[in-house]
């Protein structure tokens, strides 16, 4: 029987294991390092943002000069989202890290320079903001995704939670730590902060000995390499699910952190000190979150997690939108952020854990996308309506949203944790007869089966399901069909552009992937093996034959791409 385009494979049954601790991932050294190291790049870029908002107020009064910060330092992870996975997926994560931790250090050392010299003018602090924003923007992808590498798969929860964690750290106290260096150097001396504090990421990115896979296959080009990345995510239902609940969160959400210096200023008649105090208790919040996440992890599914936390961000706007007390406020904030933590960290899970390690870095871009896209209409949406009525009632809407977002859990709900990314050992390349070069194409193949009538239904089941196996790793025009007039044969059909991207689907199904594809198979009636057809279509002007030139021209196996 001919090898066919997904291995049976037999599941071994094993004995449950317990969660591993919190702490554990700080057990592996690389981990260890590139995570403190994290929490000073993240403490640095909080520090910048306080001094450009600083300087831009010392430069201009106009308030939407003023606020064009926040969108220079976020506009980027959105515009360059798809981009920045691509290349983490296409190149060593590691060395993208350092380049853009190094154009970043850049960046802030070339702003600084201006800033001591005084020859900043708003133009220059957006475009320097934005640029070191962009960086920050190809970093993300590289480093979450190389996570995985640095820590053993049931470690990798964990380890997401830290990385969370670090940058919660650095938000409880980032502000206040920018406001005094602010109020005793200057914004220049933030930006010369911020350069140094990106010199501990480069030296434990330069000591992590990465153990590189030789990959099969060349990598795809960029725009090919985005182009698979959205339809992987747009041929996953679980994993649209969890981006449109992110969206969804974000959106809802966004009132808290948008209009928290109104509330400081506006509602509890404060300052700046105020507004420290408001941005270190959700800060603070969402770190106690974020430590008790393990045991929440024990004792709830992701579901019920994600619906109660986002209850209790509700409930914590909804208390802020009507107090007019410093103390009550905090206790709010800090709920909220605790709150906004599990949600965000439950999500953020659920992507990595389920994304195979080919797209891990566009699909963890998708999910920073669909956050920065939230957070940034939120707070349009939610501004707007502070400006039209007044800062308490946009509040009262968030919260009222963020009560009501639970319902959609009903229509999008959340699956099961489980470990669907787990690589499968690669099939060995198809037998082939004509000679092709990795630009053949395009590549059609059919598999026929025979199936008895009375498991149709079945079976037709199963196969859809594989169908968007097929799409998301990186077939089109995927399509089934039974003969009329022999109801037990059944067609499968799909094509791939070219013979190289015909190989990268095949390399590229999960362990769980080819289990659901050998339950397909199982199907088959055993006296009958299933046929597979590789076609190499050759639509008219395509191929410029010359009288000379062979048709088949006899290959060994290992002339093959």
């Amino acid at each position: 029987m001919a090898h066919l385009d997904g291995a049976r494979t037999k599941t071994q049954a094993t004995e449950p294991e317990p969660p591993p601790g919190m702490l554990a991932p700080l057990g592996h050294a690389a981990f260890r390092w590139i995570w403190v190291a994290s929490l000073f790049s993240n403490l640095g870029w909080l520090i910048q943002g306080v001094g450009a908002a600083w300087i831009m107020t010392q430069l201009t009064t106009k308030a939407d000069l003023v606020a064009m910060v926040q969108t220079a330092q976020m506009g980027p992870t959105l515009l360059l989202a798809l981009a920045a996975g691509a290349i983490a997926d296409m190149y060593d994560r590691r060395k993208v890290a350092l380049a853009a931790i190094a154009f970043n250090l850049t960046g802030a050392v070339v702003l600084a320079a201006l800033s001591f010299a005084d020859l900043v003018t708003p133009a220059v602090l957006l475009t320097g903001v934005a640029l070191i924003g962009a960086g920050g923007a190809v970093m993300g992808p590289a480093w979450q995704a190389s996570v995985r590498e640095q820590v053993p798969q049931p470690l990798l929860p964990a380890a997401i939670t830290l990385n969370s964690i670090s940058f919660n750290i650095a938000r409880s106290f980032g502000p206040a730590l920018g406001g005094v260096i602010v109020a005793a150097a200057g914004g220049a001396a933030a930006f010369a902060i911020n350069a140094i504090f990106y010199a501990p990421m480069l030296w434990a990115l330069g000591r992590w000995k990465r153990a590189p896979e030789p990959a099969r296959l060349p990598p795809e080009g960029l725009g090919r390499a985005i182009v698979s990345g959205v339809r992987y995510v747009f041929h996953s239902p679980q994993m649209r699910v969890v981006l449109l609940r992110t969206l969804m969160l974000a959106m809802a959400g966004a009132s808290v952190s948008a209009l928290m210096p109104l509330i400081a200023r506006d509602v509890l008649g404060g300052g700046a000190a105020t507004f420290g105090l408001l941005l270190g208790a959700f800060g603070l919040g969402a770190v106690t979150g974020a430590l008790n996440i393990a045991r929440l992890h024990r004792r709830f599914a992701p579901e019920i997690l994600v619906r109660a936390s986002t209850l209790v961000v509700a409930f914590g706007t909804a208390v802020v939108a009507f107090s007019t007390s410093l103390p009550l406020s905090l206790a709010a904030l800090f709920l909220a952020g605790a709150g906004w933590m599990l949600s965000i960290n439950e999500l953020n899970i659920a992507i990595q854990t389920s994304a195979p390690r080919w797209v891990a870095g566009r699909a963890l871009a998708t999910f920073q996308a669909s956050v920065a896209g939230g957070v940034a209409l939120g707070a349009w949406a939610w501004g707007t309506v502070a400006q039209t009525y007044d800062v308490p009632t946009a509040l009262k809407g968030s919260a009222l949203a963020l009560a009501l977002l639970p319902l959609a859990g009903i229509w999008l709900r959340l699956g099961d944790r489980g470990e669907g990314s787990a690589e499968s050992q690669p099939p060995p390349d198809p037998e082939v007869a004509l000679k092709l070069t990795p630009r053949s194409g395009p590549i059609r193949i059919e598999l026929e089966y025979s199936v008895a009538p009375e498991r149709a239904r079945e079976f037709y089941g199963l196969l859809l399901r594989l169908g968007d196996i097929r799409s998301r790793t990186g077939a089109y025009g995927w399509a089934v069909a039974r003969d009329v007039a022999r109801p037990e044969r059944w067609v499968e059909s799909y094509a791939c552009p070219t013979w190289m991207d015909y190989l990268r689907q095949r390399t590229r199904l999960t362990q769980a992937e080819r289990e659901l594809t050998a339950r397909v198979q199982a199907f088959q009636d055993p006296d009958r093996p299933v046929k597979v057809h590789r076609w190499l279509e050759r639509p008219f002007g395509s191929v410029r034959w010359k009288e000379e030139t062979p048709d088949v021209d006899p290959i060994t196996p290992a002339q093959l791409p």
